[in-house]
């Protein structure tokens, strides 16, 4: 089988691109990705070595060089990690979340239909359905949004819900929680988190810390969207969750002590959100389980692998964390105490 990986050059995408790889010997992959600024031909080098790997950069939004590459590459199925991805960006820019989540999806799902493609899987999240105070959510909980991007995300799960009501369109949606790991853009808490350590940098924890996340390896992430490609059935949703739920000022201490870090490095700043900020995300992921999947990676030694990881691909991150529009970022998001030490 020849699978098209959308976004894959970013962190989940190029993750589940060596998951095949590894898993799947008979399968090829030609991965595609616009290598905006977080997509990053560094993050796929060991790919290229592949034989059963190749490489085409085109925008999902663009619908005749994505159908090119599907009819040339007789492809079987679309993975979509094409997105953009962060909630503080999407605060001060919506655009280009509107752009790639919803009208690239609807772009892809088109093509899969013109193409005879046989299946596809939406790659999302649980923040489509806003905060769980209590309980866990399922793949019939409603869809509540409550960000620019978690909200974008959620209209390019609704355009796959209704091209396969209206077309038949043959698409599964999966919604996975947190994820870490090796070659995550320096945006995310943990990723960003160790970075900055690593140089000795503040960090930045919104409030108390006091909100929960679900936490996930990201090649346990990756295996259950493949499970839900290969037993999944088009039309159905699979959460992807571990019920391994950490509060962020946890999360925090635990990289201190792991880099050997002051607390004094944390730097507790105002919440930009200027609504609730989604104070716990929880899932209930059996019907995905049912199909065979379980996570494998034990958390903490996860975590522990994941942060000697940054700390010994320095060439990998320092080049990122480098630029100018990083650093811009940084500095306009986190304002002083923060941007200013870079």
């Amino acid at each position: 089988m020849t699978l098209l990986v959308t976004g894959c050059a970013g962190f989940i995408g190029s993750a589940y691109c060596r998951y095949v790889l590894k898993h799947h010997p008979e399968d090829a992959i030609i991965g595609l990705d616009a290598l905006t600024y977080s997509g990053n031909l560094s993050t796929i080098a060991d790919l290229q070595e592949s034989s059963r790997f190749s490489f085409v950069q085109a925008r999902i939004e663009d619908e005749a060089a994505v159908s090119d590459v599907v009819k040339s590459g007789s492809v079987s199925a679309i993975v979509n990690f094409a997105a953009e991805t962060h909630n503080d960006r999407s605060i001060l820019e919506d655009a280009d979340f509107l752009t790639t989540n919803v009208i690239g999806v609807s772009k892809l799902l088109k093509v899969v239909r013109g193409c005879g493609v046989q299946k596809m899987v939406q790659v999302s999240t649980d923040e489509v359905y806003g905060a769980a105070p209590h309980g866990k959510f399922t793949e019939d909980s409603p869809l509540l949004p409550n960000t620019p991007y978690s909200a974008s995300k959620a209209a390019g799960d609704l355009q796959c819900r209704a091209h396969f009501k209206t077309f038949g369109t043959p698409v599964i949606i999966t919604r996975g929680g947190n994820s870490y790991g090796p070659f995550q853009y320096p945006e995310k808490l943990i990723s960003f988190f160790a970075v900055r350590l690593l140089q000795d940098k503040k960090v930045p924890l919104y409030g108390d810390g006091s909100q929960v996340r679900e936490w996930i390896h990201v090649m346990d992430h990756a295996a259950g969207i493949d499970c839900a490609l290969r037993s999944g059935t088009p039309g159905e949703i699979y959460n992807i969750g571990t019920e391994n739920e950490r509060k962020n000022s946890e999360i925090t201490r635990v990289l201190l002590d792991l880099l050997s870090k002051p607390e004094s490095l944390i730097k507790q700043i105002e919440d930009p959100r200027k609504g609730a900020h989604d104070v716990r995300y929880s899932m209930d992921s059996s019907k995905l389980r049912s199909l065979g999947w379980k996570p494998q990676v034990d958390f903490d030694r996860g975590l522990r692998e994941t942060i000697a990881w940054y700390d010994e691909h320095e060439s990998w991150w320092k080049p990122i964390c480098d630029r100018p529009e990083y650093q811009q970022f940084v500095a306009r998001f986190y304002g002083p105490g923060l941007g200013e030490d870079l």
